[in-house]
């Protein structure tokens, strides 16, 4: 006998028979899997976050192509969709995302205002599970294990209720992916985008992933990749044919996830208390470059975002640390610990920058990252300044001011030059 059906409207949320439109509404909104009300690892992903945002914050931009970044010299930090139809996405430079959506509105980021929309976000998913576990301002694992008698409902049903609750209060739309591990769970999300509710079931799995390209996983950046074609391994299917041992030799402490990952095995658990052991942020240019010009903006940028995630979190870091990678994958890393934590873009920024002056011209590079690490509560911070930067306070203190009044009148209130760059 083939398992029940279920099926659940998306827009009014009444668990139905599986229809094409919900009879209670008429939406075509209709969710129908086998699995749908059993299934409780979630993972919910906001769409388009900051451009989500903006577009909520100025009606006028709903039916217009939106990018989020910086100056000429910039990089896209997000695009909506209507920009990524037009062949704009993350990380490409500012030049060539207007040349393929020359009519797009640029934005730059107002880092403050996402970081509220955030936490508002944060509260709607506690009050679902304590178990939830952030990934960044826009997404995070969720466990709804053992939740659906405090609710009345099915996991199913408070998700498809939070991304409506989110979409109503706040203006912004997410994407749910269902199933029965994190890993699952995390590439469902990203199947139907935007507005998605996508289900992995456990008796699918196998013929889900069989030939889905390795990329899938998350972590496998281009250099993972090509050390995996390398291999003759682009699908699923082709990691199914290694044994654990050969994989484990080849590729170390990754060859032991992928042999588990490729059967669609992934026990680590959601965890809310996992703490957070550093905070980076990294952008990778279409084209090569030696510049330090270039790489300086890029620079106070990553600083200035690494800081904003600090502030939020209210954490500081006592070790700073600067990422280089080559044009041939090899890479730099250099970090220097402070005297005492710092969660202050100016301060994060001149450390870096220091280090990047230290590594000499080594260059072109294809990613730049910097970020903070050894990682404090914010009252340990100490911005005082020192004998060899006495100016250090007083620039911590102008950057507290300059945070206040953009929380109060927005990112652009104040801008500083080298942002521009």
């Amino acid at each position: 006998m083939p398992a029940a059906m279920h099926a659940l409207c998306r827009d009014c949320l009444s668990q139905i028979a599986p229809l094409r439109r919900c009879p209670h509404c008429g939406s075509p909104r209709v969710k129908t899997h086998e699995e749908l009300f059993s299934l409780t690892i979630a993972h919910m992903d906001c769409d388009a976050f900051y451009a989500s945002v903006e577009k909520r914050d100025n009606p006028e931009l709903a039916t217009k192509p939106v990018i989020i970044g910086g100056g000429k010299r910039g990089v896209v930090s997000t695009a909506c969709y209507i920009a990524r139809i037009r062949g704009v996405r993350s990380a490409m430079p500012m030049f060539q995302a207007l040349k393929l959506c020359p009519d797009a509105v640029v934005i730059k980021p107002r880092m403050s205002v996402y970081v509220e929309v955030s936490r508002e976000i944060r509260k709607m998913m506690n009050a679902l599970t304590p178990e939830v576990e952030p990934l960044s301002l826009d997404e995070a694992f969720m466990d709804l294990t053992g939740t659906e008698k405090l609710h009345g409902a099915p996991p199913a049903v408070m998700l498809a209720r939070l991304v409506k609750q989110m979409k109503d209060e706040l203006g912004v739309t997410g994407s749910i992916g269902l199933s029965h591990n994190k890993f699952l769970a995390k590439v469902a999300s990203d199947l139907d985008k935007p507005r998605g509710f996508s289900v992995i079931g456990k008796a699918e799995t196998a013929d889900f992933l069989h030939e889905k390209p390795v990329r899938l996983i998350w972590g496998i950046g281009p250099a993972a990749q090509a050390s995996l074609e390398k291999a003759g391994i682009r699908s699923f299917s082709d990691l199914l044919r290694w044994d654990q041992a050969a994989l484990q030799q080849r590729f170390g402490s990754m060859g032991d996830r992928l042999w588990h990952l490729a059967r669609g095995q992934d026990r680590r658990r959601v965890s809310a208390n996992a703490p957070v052991k550093s905070i980076s942020k990294e952008t990778t240019f279409f084209e090569d470059t030696a510049s330090l010009d270039v790489l300086d903006g890029h620079l106070w940028r990553l600083a200035e975002q690494v800081s904003d995630r600090a502030k939020a979190r209210e954490l500081a870091g006592r070790v700073v640390t600067l990422k280089l990678k080559r044009a041939n994958h090899s890479a730099l890393t250099r970090r220097v610990t402070l005297h005492s934590p710092t969660q202050i873009a100016d301060k994060i920024y001149r450390t870096a920058r220091s280090l990047l002056d230290q590594v000499g011209d080594e260059g072109p590079y294809r990613l730049l990252g910097c970020g903070i690490s050894d990682l404090a509560p914010e009252s340990q911070a100490d911005d005082s300044g020192d004998l060899l930067d006495p100016q250090a306070g007083r620039r911590a203190e102008a950057e507290r001011a300059t945070d206040a009044i953009r929380k109060k009148f927005g990112d652009g209130a104040i801008l500083k030059g080298r942002a521009l760059r």
